[in-house]
């Protein structure tokens, strides 16, 4: 017997979510259908909210609910060195980590394979942020697998280009793993002994 259309559609949309089988949006659609009525509401207020509050940062493309994010409106903040990393969640474990400087995030990766281009991450934005003149340093923090190794090999031969030094966390962060996931020392050593980033071909 089929589900009532209700159900049917809500485990549809948790289908949709990334890491979310066929299997688990069933448990989820059913596991809301079985809370109280004020949980599952909260879900969906929480889901409008964000949707409605979060923006992104016109600096870094972080996401966040004020223009500039607190991290880019921080005084205190060393603003001549920008950690590039590929995603927020990147971020947040640098900053885990005491990482002082500010952020760019890329939102995402290149990836041909995939129609993945510079274009279609915040590379432009990045490159026009570095010919401002203000920043001294760009400091490569994709993860050290074969997308994250190609796109800062891009980013090192494209940044280089405008004389900007460009470093690449140090290996402290193990080969294939992914950085939303190293501990805060972990990170810590990886930003400390970064080395000069290899520029593409």
């Amino acid at each position: 017997m089929a589900y009532p259309k209700p159900i049917q559609k809500l485990i549809e949309e948790f289908a949709k979510m990334p890491g979310v089988g066929a299997r688990t949006a069933e448990r989820l659609a059913f596991h809301v259908l079985r809370s109280a009525p004020e949980e599952a509401l909260s879900l969906a207020l929480a889901i409008r909210d964000v949707k409605k509050t979060v923006r992104t940062c016109s600096i870094c493309c972080n996401v966040a609910t004020t223009e500039p994010c607190p991290i880019c409106a921080d005084p205190e903040r060393e603003r001549d060195t920008v950690l590039v990393v590929e995603r927020s969640n990147d971020l947040e474990a640098f900053e885990a980590a005491g990482f002082r400087g500010v952020y760019h995030v890329l939102g995402g990766v290149v990836n041909p394979i995939e129609g993945v281009h510079p274009e279609h991450l915040t590379v432009p934005r990045l490159v026009e942020r570095v010919a401002s003149g203000t920043v001294r340093e760009v400091i490569l923090g994709m993860d050290p697998d074969f997308e994250g190794d190609g796109t800062a090999l891009f980013l090192a031969s494209t940044l280089k280009k405008q004389g900007v030094k460009v470093t690449r966390i140090a290996r402290g962060v193990p080969a294939g793993s992914s950085i939303e996931y190293s501990n805060a020392a972990v990170l810590a050593e990886a930003v400390t002994g970064r080395r000069e980033a290899e520029a593409g071909s």
